[in-house]
């Protein structure tokens, strides 16, 4: 991934919040793309590498990442964003729920949240609203200094 890229606005041609969706699970892609289509212009992926590649091409406030995939998992993949893509924000969804591995993931990743499965829509719905302000917070900050 390129620093350089421009990733001025991450807002898509709707208007809406730009939300990037990564998961290997297509019914789980399709009822959360459903869930948060109204309000965000959603995007999806079926691997971190095909997330990679759309990151390359498209400016996101929030993405939304598992943790297991086959291929290459969420956690490294958010990790990787976090360093091309500071202002973005990271979610992870996972169904483990080892103390040690989310606090891990939370530093490395500079998470905003982890969502753990079954993820209710309502709280999937508030957390990636609450990302989306965060970033929008996080670019007026670094255009402060």
């Amino acid at each position: 991934m390129s620093a350089a890229l421009p990733n001025t606005s991450a807002a898509g041609a709707s208007g809406k919040d730009a939300v990037l969706l990564v998961d290997d699970e297509q019914p789980l892609l399709d009822v959360f793309r459903a869930a948060l289509s109204p309000r965000f212009e959603i995007s999806t992926a079926n691997t971190a590498r095909e997330a990679d590649f759309i990151l390359q091409k498209k400016a996101f406030k929030v993405v939304v990442a598992d943790h297991l995939m086959p291929g290459g998992n969420g956690m490294n993949f958010l990790t990787r964003a976090r360093e091309d893509f500071p202002h973005m924000q990271r979610i992870l969804v996972t169904g483990y729920m080892k103390p040690e591995m989310l606090l891990r993931s939370v530093n490395e990743a500079a998470l905003f949240r982890y969502l753990l499965k079954p993820v209710a829509i309502a709280e999937l719905l508030s957390v990636v609203a609450d990302a989306a302000k965060a970033h929008d917070a996080s670019v007026v900050a670094a255009g402060k200094k």
